[in-house]
């Protein structure tokens, strides 16, 4: 089961979290992409705590594929330093990780 992830980031605002989600999804990096909003987040930046609104992506995705997907959004999102937290997927339905599999490219020839 470890082959399988839940990977987070966070968005500025439901516009960059809505290209984000599809971009990834289109590129076949992440079976699929939730997208959690508005959340508040306080955080630590430039020496300063900072309280912003933002929208969480939960994105389904292979151990294989996170090496692109985290290089996509490096290149593609708006944050200097964006989260990207990758987290096993240790159980879960055979036939729903049989799909992102599929879905991430994992299980194509």
């Amino acid at each position: 089961m470890g082959d399988y992830l839940q990977v987070t980031t966070t968005a500025s605002s439901s516009d960059e979290a809505a290209r984000l989600a599809r971009a990834v999804t289109e590129a076949r990096l992440a079976a699929c992409v939730q997208i959690l909003g508005p959340i508040r987040s306080v955080y630590w930046w430039d020496g300063e705590v900072q309280d912003e609104q933002e929208w969480q992506l939960v994105m389904k995705t292979t151990a294989d594929a996170l090496p692109a997907l985290e290089s996509h959004i490096k290149a593609n999102h708006s944050y200097d330093v964006p989260e990207i937290v990758a987290t096993p997927i240790v159980g879960g339905s055979a036939e729903y990780l049989a799909w992102v599999s599929a879905e991430t490219g994992s299980g194509r020839a």
